[in-house]
């Protein structure tokens, strides 16, 4: 039985990087940027105010060493020779011992070295009176100050966030070359199965699973693509299979780990590439499939039939690999120790996965964790208690019970609301 950190790290380590495209900016976010972007021209371009208040030459002020640090009471009093806003692309030029009202953002006039603020003022109109101390370069965005003209604004491999975004729209780039959303598609295999638009009949069921993964791919940050029920006959298998891994990074099959059903996938796998069906020591879901196939050698993973252990082997094995496609540093979700409210029971020699609510006591702020179903197989195959659960809980090989007031790690799942 392989272990959970072996079947990950293969996983992972066989995750995709898809061809870089060009996209528009306001498509980037969350994808790696996959060039160099260097500044063409200054940010800000241009000496401008940092606050609304009144451009003036700060030893006007009291801004002079002998007249006392910045915010020193003085008490100067100023004409106003004009107004400038923002946007203004008129040329004001500032003299000695006068004052021109800005706006945040607006041009500084030639001379000014200071923004006094509207609140260390009387606000006058036409004549101003100071009543702090004000020292040059304050309240002042000097050009240049963010950006010069030839530094980086956005590296390689960086993931785009919203500030990177900012950075490539304020040098001026209205499209980025990204490594894509990594293309995942999603299959149901199953002879009992129906899509939901048809009546099940006796011994039928809705095909759940291509619809859950599809989402759970996408909330990872793939371009998923659920292709649905796939006919069993050998040579539609085949064509199905193969023409999705030629379009596709990843291959998700559900239903294809037991049964002779297994066994007619498993075979047409193995003349696209090469896959390794095995148990995993993990539950649910121990019993799974990974490997290679079609002429890019992609990704193809076989999952149990049952839905909760279909998603638990998502967020546990896929999900990282989609994260890691994606560039992001930290592939897993975010883990925090908690302690349990009641007893959970494990199965020996396997790594158990409880979906659960987490929650935080309003007095201590501790982390506090409610199983919402029994690793060791009570009610772990319903679905509903997953659309409950905010969490799961990873319960070591080793550790068979869990006693109330325990600490376990947990595991966020998707933020709710």
């Amino acid at each position: 039985m392989r272990s959970v950190e072996d079947q990950l790290a293969m996983v992972v380590d066989a995750a995709p990087t898809p061809e870089p495209i060009r996209v528009g900016i306001a498509d980037a976010l969350g994808l790696m940027c996959a060039e160099e972007v260097t500044a063409t021209r200054s940010l800000p371009g241009f000496a401008q105010a940092a606050v609304d208040g009144y451009a003036v030459r700060a030893v006007d002020v009291g801004g002079g060493v002998a007249l006392g640090a910045r915010g020193g009471e003085v008490e100067a009093s100023l004409p106003v020779v004009g107004e400038v806003p923002a946007g203004s692309q008129r040329p004001l030029r500032l003299q000695p011992r006068q004052a021109v009202r800005v706006a945040t953002g607006a041009p500084l006039p030639t001379l000014a070295d200071a923004v006094l603020p509207l609140e260390w003022t009387d606000r006058g109109r036409k004549r101003v009176t100071a009543r702090r101390a004000v020292h040059t370069g304050e309240f002042v965005r000097k050009e240049g100050d963010d950006i010069q003209p030839g530094d980086v604004a956005v590296r390689s491999g960086a993931v785009l966030g919203p500030a990177q975004v900012g950075l490539l729209a304020a040098a001026g780039r209205d499209k980025v070359l990204v490594y894509p959303r990594p293309r995942v598609a999603v299959m149901s295999y199953g002879l009992e199965l129906v899509d939901i638009g048809r009546n099940p009949g006796l011994g039928q069921i809705y095909d759940v699973n291509s619809y859950a993964l599809a989402a759970a791919a996408r909330e990872a940050g793939a371009d998923a693509q659920r292709v649905g029920i796939i006919n069993a006959e050998p040579r539609r298998l085949k064509e199905t299979i193969a023409n999705q891994a030629a379009r596709s990074e990843m291959v998700i099959i559900t239903g294809a780990v037991g049964g002779s059903g297994a066994e007619a996938i498993q075979q047409v796998l193995g003349e696209l590439g090469e896959i390794d069906t095995t148990r995993v020591a993990m539950h649910p879901g121990s019993v799974q499939g990974f490997g290679l196939i079609g002429e890019e050698r992609i990704p193809a993973f076989l999952l149990p039939s049952n839905p909760v252990s279909a998603l638990v082997v998502f967020e546990t094995l896929i999900r990282p690999a989609i994260r890691s496609s994606l560039g992001k540093q930290a592939p897993r979700r975010r883990a925090v120790h908690a302690r349990s409210l009641g007893p959970i029971q494990s199965i020996p020699g396997r790594r158990g996965f409880v979906r659960a609510r987490l929650m935080r006591d309003a007095e201590t702020g501790d982390y506090l964790v409610e199983s919402l179903g029994g690793a060791s197989g009570g009610a772990a195959h319903l679905l509903a208690g997953f659309a409950d659960a905010n969490a799961m809980i990873e319960i070591p090989e080793d550790v068979t019970d869990i006693r109330p007031g325990d600490i376990v790690d947990v595991v966020f799942l998707q933020q709710r609301g």
